[in-house]
């Protein structure tokens, strides 16, 4: 039996932006259709170290998939990235294994392209300025992808670290770092959180009318996201799952009645609406979804195939 192994660069060389962005939208609106089969994520937990997180998944016409990932955050101390993990992608008909990939930069892209399509659909059309706070793996994706959503005029970018920043910035012509957290959120039309904070890392009175908010930050039982900036916000999630408690979904919406949250394939498939006003501030909080790893995988697996991609291992 032979199992196509994906590495790092073949997945890089691989991910097209905008055949991603299609790929997610076409799983999101599986997801709101009730066609995609994904079972609650779970995760295995070492004390004083780290996590384990299963998120499997399958939808018609597609691999079913399984992601194993792996977050510890301590690994900078050894010199290893905090997350690392696998995809391993099997035949639906049969259930035989057919790929193994590395999962990391999947997770960084496919994370990033679902904030994207929530600027796309939720921001206001006339948006001009993007603030990312985080300048990390996930800060480095919204830049390459969200930068793309509207013709943003100033990108701020904000880190715990402000030379982050400033290195970050160097990657886009409209992009500065900015010291001031308050600085840089006060005016946004945009605001990407993506760092790994269990504090908020803004305050909500800093926060426009109309302000377009995404978060990609999981921290449980902290958040980086303030508490009253939910309570204010229209809230958009990939699934109502989000609202359970973690590891199924986020702490953040824990408590928060799902019917007021609008799913994003609810948009993209025209069952639900999406911004209604340009006062409304609305914010995308995503837990981190077993079907946008599917719809990656199934992308850069069919890809790899027709341009023969990758080494073969005998199984």
């Amino acid at each position: 039996m032979d199992l196509l192994c994906l590495d790092r660069k073949d997945v890089n060389d691989l991910l097209d932006m905008d055949e991603l962005l299609e790929a997610l939208a076409a799983g999101f609106k599986a997801i709101s259709r009730g066609e995609a089969v994904v079972p609650v994520r779970n995760q295995v937990t070492v004390p004083d170290a780290g996590y384990l997180m299963v998120m499997p998944a399958w939808r018609p016409g597609a691999m079913v998939t399984v992601k194993l990932i792996t977050v510890f955050d301590g690994n900078h101390k050894v010199g290893l990235p905090s997350h690392q993990g696998l995809i391993c992608a099997f035949d639906p008909d049969t259930g035989s294994p057919l790929a193994m990939m590395d999962a990391a930069p999947i997770t960084a892209l496919r994370t990033a392209g679902c904030a994207a399509l929530s600027v796309r659909h939720l921001s206001r059309e006339n948006a001009r300025v993007l603030t990312i706070i985080g300048a990390g793996v996930q800060g480095e994706s919204h830049l390459k992808i969200c930068s793309r959503m509207r013709d943003f005029e100033e990108i701020r970018i904000v880190s715990y670290f402000h030379k982050d920043a400033v290195n970050l910035a160097r990657a886009h012509p409209q992009a500065r770092a900015v010291e001031s957290t308050e600085e840089a959120v006060q005016g946004a039309d945009v605001l990407c959180l993506c760092s790994a904070s269990d504090t908020p890392v803004f305050e909500a009175a800093w926060v426009s009318p109309g302000t377009h908010i995404t978060s990609v930050g999981y921290a449980p039982p902290g958040s980086e996201l303030p508490r009253d900036i939910v309570s204010r916000a229209r809230l958009f999630v990939e699934s109502r799952i989000s609202f359970e408690p973690p590891p199924a979904g986020c702490c953040e919406l824990t408590g928060i009645d799902a019917a007021t949250g609008t799913e994003l394939g609810e948009i993209l498939q025209g069952s639900s609406p999406g911004r209604r006003n340009d006062d409304e501030i609305t914010l995308y909080k995503a837990m981190g979804h077993a079907i946008e790893d599917l719809a990656a995988a199934n992308l850069v697996y069919a890809l790899a195939k027709r341009q023969g991609k990758g080494s073969i291992a005998k199984l």
